[in-house]
């Protein structure tokens, strides 16, 4: 291994690993025990077992690999990491996203404040919750309903719509079970709540950006359409490109821009959630990675761009600018299916799914033994099916007919 040839991958899943051999890159791979598998091993030049939500135990691990090998850069695509991969490069004076500007990404309350002070047109109100006081003096001040929800997260967990003052009872409860509970919250646990912000709560349909950052000049990818449901805020579905007027697209498109140079983003791919509604297009959040819920499947598969290969490459010069956005070739949906409360006791059709060349990807979420209960957040749905067809509304139904026909999953009720 070469130090310029080099780089320092933390909490790489396999597809990423690839990718960086693909453009001939060692790797160095920090990966956390319980995301371990030997495949990412066997693909590694070196790996390394830390907890990577940890700065005091990744560090030491990076200062010994940097000594032994040397690396031209972190990187990170998985959001647990994504503050020690920054930490990692302000460390040694690396190239990539420092650490003050991935706080803005991971930190809601200071998003919220860097878009107030640059006056971006996605600026509304928030506050951190102190007590259960606070939660009524919010609705006082900017009115009812507001959002409260974890200020570092991510997949909707413990998010909660405040209609009335008569729901902040239930949902301090709520938020002090989960800042109480003394253990990590979904995607594998590895997220804790702390600080809870609330902020006001914004209106119509909702879509994510798919951007890919070069030296500053944002070009986005894809607009995603969202799939929701009432009654909470889990992700049911997206659809690429989003089914959507060219003129709300090239809004949402600037207000993604703003943000991105309001948050001082400059390289690397970027997943910005954004509404659209009576306010126009408002941020949600934002995350200096690429999208999950298989999105940079579709994307890739109507776009013909990896984001992941462009993440790797690009640091290394390894890829060329985009110059423009892509043109989209037909379309791409993927569907996530709900529980009801009881036990998994069966789960079919999904050897039958992958046979299908249209079938991009067709998983279960769940085991055979599994307690299941109604969505509450993004971790809490049973399977999903993404596909492709010759438009975005083709994709859907066929997403559709695939989970209703073909995969069966059986959930006996308590």
């Amino acid at each position: 291994m070469t130090p310029e040839n080099t780089v320092l991958l933390v909490g790489a899943t396999v597809k990423v690993l690839q990718a960086a051999k693909a453009h001939g890159l060692s790797v160095i791979l920090i990966q956390h025990k319980n995301k371990f598998t030997p495949e990412q091993a066997e693909l590694a030049d070196a790996t390394l077992i830390a907890d990577y939500t940890d700065w005091a135990a990744v560090r030491p691990q990076a200062e010994a690999a940097y000594e032994r090998w040397g690396f031209a850069t972190a990187l990170s695509l998985t959001d647990p990491a994504l503050d020690v991969t920054a930490r990692i490069n302000d460390l040694f004076g690396l190239p990539g996203t420092s650490y003050a500007v991935c706080r803005l990404f991971q930190d809601k309350f200071l998003m919220r404040q860097r878009l107030a002070e640059a006056g971006a047109a996605s600026a509304i109100g928030a506050r951190l919750l102190a007590d259960k006081q606070s939660l009524f003096e919010f609705g006082a001040e900017f009115g009812y309903p507001f959002v409260a929800k974890p200020t570092d997260a991510a997949a909707s967990l413990g998010v909660f719509r405040v209609d009335t003052p008569s729901d902040v009872d239930r949902v301090w409860r709520a938020l002090e079970a989960l800042r109480g509970s003394g253990s990590g919250l979904g995607c594998g646990g590895f997220f804790t709540v702390t600080d809870v912000i609330m902020e006001e709560y914004v209106d119509g349909p909702e879509f994510s950006v798919e951007s890919f950052s070069f030296g500053g000049r944002h070009v986005v990818v894809s607009v995603t359409e969202k799939s929701t449901s009432d009654g909470h805020f889990a992700e049911l579905g997206h659809t690429v490109p989003a089914r959507i007027d060219r003129f709300r697209e090239n809004r949402i498109v600037g207000a993604t821009r703003e943000f991105l140079d309001a948050a001082g983003l400059t390289d690397g791919p970027s997943h910005t959630e954004i509404k659209f509604g009576s306010r126009g297009p408002v941020v949600i959040e934002s995350h200096n990675r690429i999208g999950g819920d298989r999105i940079g499947d579709l994307v890739e598969a109507v776009y013909g761009i990896d984001l992941a290969h462009y993440a790797v490459g690009w640091p290394f010069g390894l890829v060329d600018e985009l110059r423009d956005r892509p043109k989209a070739v037909g379309g791409a949906a993927v569907r996530f299916v709900e529980a009801i409360e009881g036990t998994v006791v069966s789960i079919d059709g999904l050897g039958e799914l992958r046979t299908r060349s249209e079938v991009i990807a067709a998983d279960a979420l769940v085991s055979v033994g599994d307690e299941v209960h109604a969505v509450r957040d993004n971790n809490d749905r049973l399977a999903l099916v993404a596909a492709t067809g010759p438009t975005g509304d083709a994709a859907v139904k066929l997403c559709e007919e695939l989970i209703e026909n073909t995969l069966r999953i059986q959930v006996v009720p308590k």
